[in-house]
């Protein structure tokens, strides 16, 4: 295995976990309208993710950083062309991590229906325009012999992707309450339960047609790695209805999560050895070869990855297992 086959593995391993651990930060952005009709039950709702929410972000944060710096053709294909929806993106991140912030420093309704407003709206756009902006990825658009995007935004809003967006906009929001039913207890967790029964079958149903659009309009099921994650991430989704059934809440949520991690693989196992499709032709595909830095580069950022990032994961597991105890009742510290 050479270098950029190597980090090319490692930034998908970084999207993989941002979309398996920010998924569930996503779900419960988006149920928190829903499921929590007090402020007390909102306050709940929000401090499940509260210990979590910014260091899941670090995920996404490296896989660009790491794309930035290994693949910089990739990234500036990739932000430039997509600018618009990825600054749609950004400005959703800006505003729900200051909803998390500011909610709490004013007792007034208003104020804190406001800042919950913000914290819905920054948790939809972004598991939406994720899924469009990799629907986009796995598909191809328009780039020409200069690595240069020449379409338009309204080209990114076609058919399959938006198909994309809306299963990781489900699947999110399913992660969300399955999330829920685990660290809360009390009224919240009741709603999250009977709001994950209801979900289950329509996040199966859009990933079925998600599976089946794929077949017609990407590499998906040419890929044998691919295919073989893609399919295995539906029958998950099938254990995980069986688990919502049976009251097997632990096992539901990990079924999920790993359906989403399958998922990805499937996507980023068709772009192997590219990382974008070009529709103008094969031969302005951007490749892990021609987007590259130079070997130097990347065995630099390879010594520094080796040394930090188990840092960064012995971290993370230790903050949830500090905050690993369900949230509600009497006796619960509600920061937000």
């Amino acid at each position: 295995m050479d270098l950029n086959t190597l980090w090319f593995i490692l930034i998908a391993v970084l999207f993989i976990g941002f979309f398996f651990l920010e998924g569930f930060d996503y779900g419960v952005g988006i149920l928190l309208p829903f499921l929590a009709k007090t402020d007390d039950e909102r306050r709940v709702t929000i401090n499940s993710i509260g210990p979590f929410w910014d260091g899941n972000e670090v995920w996404l944060l490296t896989a660009g950083g790491a794309m930035f710096a290994a693949f910089p053709n990739w990234y500036a294909t990739l932000f430039s062309g997509f600018y618009l929806a990825l600054a749609l993106i950004l400005l959703a991140l800006i505003l729900r991590g200051v909803a998390f912030e500011f909610r709490s420093k004013d007792e007034r309704p208003g104020w804190r229906r406001l800042w919950d407003g913000c914290l819905f709206v920054g948790s939809l756009l972004p598991a939406l325009l994720f899924g469009v902006a990799f629907g986009n990825i796995i598909r191809g658009v328009a780039i020409d012999g200069s690595m240069t995007y020449v379409g338009s935004f309204f080209d990114l809003l076609n058919p399959y992707a938006l198909v994309t967006g809306v299963t990781t906009l489900l699947i999110f929001t399913l992660h969300g309450a399955l999330f829920l039913s685990l660290k809360t207890e009390g009224v919240i967790e009741q709603r999250a339960k009977a709001a994950a029964k209801r979900l289950v079958l329509p996040v199966i149903g859009v990933a079925l047609v998600f599976a089946l659009y794929s077949y017609f309009e990407t590499d998906i099921f040419r890929a044998p790695l691919a295919a073989v994650a893609l399919i295995l991430g539906a029958v998950l989704l099938v254990a995980v209805w069986y688990f919502i059934r049976s009251g097997r809440w632990g096992r539901a949520f990990v079924g999920n999560g790993l359906a989403i991690a399958l998922v990805a693989i499937s996507m980023f196992g068709s772009l192997f050895p590219r990382v974008m499709i070009s529709t103008l032709g094969a031969e302005n595909d951007l490749t892990i070869y021609n987007a590259s830095s130079s070997p130097y580069t990347l065995q630099i950022m390879t010594v520094i990855a080796l040394t930090l990032v188990p840092v960064v994961l012995a971290y993370q597991g230790w903050t949830y297992w500090v905050f690993r105890k369900r949230v509600g009742g009497d006796k619960t510290h509600l920061e937000y």
